[in-house]
């Protein structure tokens, strides 16, 4: 509300008769004026009567001039907060002198309900006394509107931009003035009031990459085009020196054919970009790691049902090229051997639950139909909603096959050289190694093979390595090969320290014999496990109480006994239980109770409990 002091706006004498009757001629120009407008103008005198109201004011009431005038806000059935409010500026006005403005909300009796905007002021006599308080009012409604969706429209665009981070900008194309909120600055690592021009702009701009942002904005601005700009690149922040990645489009707009404005937004891909680069790293790092793994590593589709990704290990342990393997898991179940595709199917089933699971099964290779032992540990895959979308596994080729392998390590290079090519002749694989930790550190992941050591130039280098690979519990047998003049001492410690032989260089037949005794225990017998050696390989896994609870079940006990026996509540066992046909992939009672037979557990006879 604004208050001001008026003058006198129009003069009249005695209210008895009719308004216009008693305007001078000059003034029935304003009456015509005044009746012809859409605004709403009306006149009180002090008992706050309206003694005037145009054909607008009266056709906001729906009220005829003699239904109107001589009635007061109250007699009209104002609201009574909005009278009093009214009746007061009223009465202010004759008492001060001011003009005073306002906006209202009314529901007029008509039914026109809509905000008004008015400004009331005095009507003074010749003799300066206020005689009338004359107002002019407006329909706002339509004004309010505009400017509540603005302001909704402008906040909206608040959020979003900073829901999203974007920066907004403007730029001249005729005079280069460039303007750039808060966080558009922040992205060129400048202060929220730096001054921005074309050179700090330019400047910021990664050098690599400002020929490009130049073509851009020249096609921007070529009237023959559509007036887009659309790129992304590189900024260096001028105080923080940081480089971003900033992502930014916008439009020009043209007239007369020349570029008069152009309006766009930008935003930070920083942490998009390292997030990308990251994920790349990572994936190249994974298939590195697979494409050396001598294991297989697999990944599946458990709703197609489909093997979307296997590494290279497939050829080799299949006999197949990738690319030539079955990708649906029904067609890849045909290889596995038919006694064991049981055990798989619930594996798989279990891992598709959500369960990591390890199983061993045989597969019949495509290629040539030989026999092949495998160990899968496979695993649930889940999204960032905890839905397992995927599944996958590492797999491991148990088969066991006679690849004569000798490990010859030694300080002096002639004399190692000259000993891998004896052993060669002999008609096994080599590899060489300068010293102890060479071999040590990768030992645990050598193929079987033998390890000959050369103690001429060091006794106590030397005998670290059998000690050492003793104490790993790591089985590659080893030789000791020391100069013709060893001795029974060095015999014996060489025997203490794990060694399986102790052999002098140059006894060649001696070396010979003691090469083929290490091979063939390294290798033990190359048949695949039997039936009976894989279930007593499952049950192995277990823990002692899962034990205890199979034994208790090959003896027939329900949940209630075994649990009664080793002190533990049927509910308890039962978690057990189930637990103990997981880990042996058994799917059925029965078929659990074959297994554990087969692994040597017998049932408990009159004369003692069950072994094992």
């Amino acid at each position: 509300m604004t208050e001001t002091t008026s003058p006198a706006i129009v003069s009249q004498g005695s209210e008895s008769a009719p308004f216009t009757a008693k305007l001078p001629r000059q003034l029935r120009l304003l009456e015509a004026y005044l009746s012809s407008i859409s605004d709403f103008v009306y006149a009180f005198d002090r008992t706050r009567r309206f003694v005037y109201a145009n054909p607008a004011m009266l056709a906001l009431f729906g009220l005829s001039w003699d239904e109107m005038i001589g009635n007061t806000f109250v007699d009209l059935n104002y609201p009574t907060d909005l009278a009093n409010l009214l009746n007061g500026h009223i009465d202010r006005i004759f008492a001060e002198g001011v003009t005073v403005e306002d906006e209202v909300f009314y529901d007029t009796p008509s039914g026109h309900a809509a905000y008004f905007s008015y400004r009331w002021g005095p009507v003074r006599g010749e003799d300066g006394t206020i005689e009338q308080v004359i107002g002019v009012s407006r329909d706002t409604s339509e004004r309010r509107a505009f400017e509540d969706a603005l302001q909704k429209s402008e906040a909206r665009l608040r959020a979003a931009t900073e829901l999203v981070g974007l920066g907004i900008y403007a730029w001249d194309p005729m005079t280069g003035a460039l303007e750039w909120d808060a966080r558009l600055r922040e992205m060129w690592g400048l202060p929220a009031d730096a001054t921005v021009n074309t050179q700090v702009y330019e400047a910021g701009i990664h050098p690599r990459d400002l020929p490009r942002v130049h073509a851009a904005i020249a096609a921007c601005v070529d009237p023959a085009g559509d007036g887009r700009y659309s790129i992304e690149y590189r900024v260096i922040g001028r105080d923080d020196g940081v480089t971003r990645h900033i992502a930014t489009s916008g439009q020009t707009t043209f007239s007369d054919g020349q570029p008069a404005g152009f309006v766009g937004a930008a935003i930070d891909m920083t942490a998009r970009r390292n997030t990308e680069a990251a994920i790349r790293a990572s994936e190249a790092q994974f298939r590195s790691f697979a494409a050396h793994s001598s294991n297989l590593i697999w990944i599946g589709d458990p709703v197609a049902n489909t093997i979307i990704y296997r590494s290279a290990a497939f050829e080799r342990i299949w006999g197949t090229p990738c690319a030539e393997g079955p990708t649906d898991l029904g067609e890849w179940m045909k290889n596995v051997h038919p006694d064991d595709r049981s055990q798989v199917e619930h594996a798989l089933a279990s891992v598709k639950a959500g369960e990591v699971v390890q199983f061993e099964y045989r597969i019949a290779r495509p290629a040539d139909g030989s026999t092949r032992w495998l160990r899968d540990t496979s695993f649930p895959i889940p999204d960032d909603a905890g839905a397992i979308t995927r599944i996958g596994g590492v797999t491991e080729d148990l088969t066991r096959e006679d690849v004569r392998q000798a490990y010859i390590v030694g300080a002096q290079a002639s004399a190692v050289r000259k000993l891998a090519g004896f052993v060669r002749g002999l008609g096994y694989r080599v590899r060489t190694f300068d010293d102890a930790s060479a071999i040590l550190d990768i030992a645990p992941v050598l193929s079987p093979g033998c390890v000959l050591v050369d103690v001429r130039m060091s006794k106590a280098d030397g005998l670290a390595i059998p000690r050492e690979l003793k104490a790993r519990s790591i089985t590659l047998p080893t030789i000791v090969l020391d100069a013709p003049a060893m001795d029974a001492a060095a015999g014996v410690a060489a025997m203490k320290a794990g060694a399986v032989d102790y052999v002098a260089v140059t006894d060649d037949a001696a070396f010979h014999a003691a090469l083929e005794i290490a091979m063939t225990e390294c290798h033990g017998p190359t048949r695949p496990p039997t039936r009976d050696e894989n279930a007593g390989a499952r049950v192995a896994r277990l823990s002692s109480r899962e034990r205890e609870v199979l034994v208790g079940l090959v003896e027939g006990g329900t949940n209630k006994v075994i649990g009664q026996k080793l002190g533990i509540s049927p509910r308890t066992v039962e978690l057990h239980r189930a637990q103990v046909m997981n880990r042996v992939n058994a799917r059925t009672l029965s078929e659990l109770l074959q297994i554990a037979m087969a692994a040597g557990i017998v049932p408990a006879t009159q004369s003692g409990p069950a072994s094992y």
